[in-house]
């Protein structure tokens, strides 16, 4: 296809003028896809924005064909689409703007990407699946790039949910020992690229077995819900995780947070669960629950080996915290 021809495929899509049999048989069968589909020319325009293309982003052909501003119809703020990158040879900057990678090396068959789209016009955000191909003239030359779509939201959102259920402890709704694991994993690994520091706070509910023995498995299933609550509510960074480790014991990793700062969360989580005033019912153990708690530091970049060097010396702390007398943090010096 030449530019004239992608001229007159405009033509009969935003203004119905008839072209040769063979252009109007083309740009009509584009026109009449169920598949939303958008083309560019050489130089950026678009110049068909098919019905599908209207119906998925509300954004009308008559507002976009002949201009540039084809990110309209899914961003609020200019940006490259996937047929931006492709026409001007940007496919470096692929992993800036797409999570999904290309699924062929030779792009000359096609560059897929996945990615949420805010689609202004329609006031909800859609997980789109996006191809895009290149279209060439006989002498090779890039003439024109073809962007397809389809709206992906049911089952990303679907897949998301198995994701959160897979790494979910299905007791406190807190992350389970499996995203811990890798969680802690990565964040080591952060830390030492980036030559920072990583805490670790280990908690134990104090003589939990005894509430188990005296109350029963329920009560003590209410107990872990409302102790992970508490811990969860009582964590106010985005980059820290709270995680179910096993049985009565969890677990919180602090991305970038020296020792003091460590042990000041520590306290306040540890102030959270006594304000929950689970009550112990129990003579000689305290009127509430209470929860013990070890935290020590890392720094990766300096030490060398791995995580478990960090989770040996919290759970020793925590062992001091017990040795001391329980509902107290205790800081490794290590």
């Amino acid at each position: 296809m030449t530019n004239d021809g992608i001229d007159a495929c405009r033509s009969v899509v935003a203004t119905a003028q008839p072209p040769g049999p063979h252009l109007a048989f083309a740009s009509g069968l584009v026109e009449s896809m169920v598949v939303p589909t958008f083309v560019l020319d050489s130089d950026g325009v678009v110049r068909i924005w098919n019905r599908a293309c209207e119906n998925l982003t509300g954004v009308p052909a008559s507002e976009v064909v002949g201009t540039r501003e084809h990110w309209r119809g899914f961003y609020e703020n200019a940006r490259p689409c996937l047929c931006d990158l492709v026409l001007h040879d940007r496919l470096d900057e692929f992993e800036t703007y797409y999570t999904a990678r290309a699924s062929s090396q030779d792009h000359n068959f096609g560059v897929h990407a996945e990615n949420w789209c805010v689609m202004p016009r329609i006031g909800r955000n859609l997980y789109l699946a996006i191809d895009v191909g290149a279209v060439f003239d006989p002498q090779g030359r890039l003439v024109a790039v073809v962007e397809t779509l389809r709206d992906m939201t049911v089952q990303k959102q679907a897949q998301d949910s198995l994701a959160r259920l897979a790494s979910q402890d299905a007791l406190t709704g807190l992350s389970n020992r499996r995203e811990f694991d890798d969680r802690l994993a990565y964040e080591w690994h952060r830390a030492r690229r980036e030559r920072s520091s990583l805490s670790l706070l280990m908690l134990d509910v104090d003589f939990f077995k005894q509430y188990n023995d005296l109350h029963g498995h329920p009560a003590g299933d209410q107990c872990l819900r409302t102790i992970g609550h508490a811990l969860r509510t009582a964590v106010s960074r985005m980059t820290d995780l709270v995680a179910r480790y096993g049985g009565e014991e969890f677990a919180v990793i602090l991305p970038q947070t020296e020792l003091r700062a460590a042990g000041n969360v520590a306290e306040r989580l540890r102030g959270a669960v006594a304000r929950a005033r689970v009550p112990r019912g129990e003579p000689g153990r305290g009127e509430f629950v209470t929860i013990s708690i070890g935290a020590a530091r890392a720094y990766p970049a300096q030490e060398g080996g791995d995580e478990r060097a960090l989770v040996e010396r919290s759970d020793q702390a925590l062992y001091q915290a017990k040795k001391a007398g329980r509902n107290r943090v205790a800081l490794s010096q290590g």
